[in-house]
């Protein structure tokens, strides 16, 4: 595979220790978890696009410990971009790890993080999330009905391509709404799966996960995933990895399973 000049930036939050109770402690990146919790990274990621700065997921924002909207702003910074500049944003699934980043509270009332950003959401997902009596507890809660009466919210119908470089499409299994969601402007490639396919250490691994809302669904999406980022050369986006959440499938033999390159 050709070497390319990468267009996407990952804006890694930290690396997390998150146990039954969900709350997100954070630990050093090399760090292990507390005993029977996950270690989760969070990277959202910036892709720059034309007159587009597009944000593929936003963060945990508010939600985790020593965390807030200020991180991705400062991420953004580094890279001479401010919050204004953001101009389209796509949730992969409604997970507050995945969307908190869109609205924080570090003035003391609700504030849209990315004032002029589209919001790309699933329909469907968004309004199952809006009509929760519960989103979590009660502040996400009002963290989601802030979201649906502030920001500039776009509904995608289950397979959707809102822009000629973006598409996406209903995959379902970590959530019933979950999204794939693919950049391709003819010269780069990128594919995110939110957390059907979240790691490196995913790719030739199967397993069903108890924080799935399908796991059997979410088993066969990563095998059809795997396989399309494979076969069509898409650069993997794997939002919970730790070290290199960017990377390609290079190579693929029956017994050992795919070759992993990161970037």
């Amino acid at each position: 595979m050709a070497t390319k000049e990468l267009i996407v930036h990952p804006l890694y939050e930290g690396t997390f220790s998150v146990g039954l109770d969900t709350k997100f402690n954070r630990i050093d990146r090399d760090d292990t978890p507390a005993k029977g919790a996950l270690k989760i990274s969070l990277n959202p990621f910036l892709i720059q696009s034309g007159n587009k700065n597009i944000l593929f997921d936003v963060g945990i924002g508010d939600f985790g410990e020593d965390t807030s909207t200020d991180l991705i702003k400062e991420n953004l910074e580094e890279l001479g971009l401010t919050e204004y500049d953001i101009t389209d944003i796509f949730a992969s699934h409604l997970h507050y790890d995945h969307i908190g980043g869109l609205a924080g509270q570090s003035s003391g009332y609700w504030e849209l993080t990315f004032p002029e950003a589209n919001v790309w959401v699933s329909k469907k997902g968004w309004e199952k999330v809006r009509d929760m009596d519960e989103y979590y507890d009660d502040e996400k809660t009002e963290f989601i009905h802030f979201l649906d009466a502030k920001a500039k919210l776009h509904f995608l119908d289950e397979e959707d391509q809102p822009y000629p470089e973006v598409k996406v499409e209903k995959i379902g299994g970590h959530t019933e709404f979950s999204q794939l969601l693919l950049f391709n402007d003819g010269h780069q490639k990128y594919l995110m799966a939110g957390d059907v396919l979240a790691t490196r250490g995913e790719v030739n691994r199967k397993f069903a996960a108890k924080y799935d809302f399908n796991a059997d669904q979410s088993m066969e999406a990563r095998k059809t995933l795997t396989q399309k980022a494979y076969e069509e050369e898409y650069t993997v986006m794997g939002y919970h990895d730790t070290h290199h959440p960017l990377f390609n499938l290079s190579d693929y033999d029956e017994q050992q399973g795919y070759t992993i390159e990161a970037i």
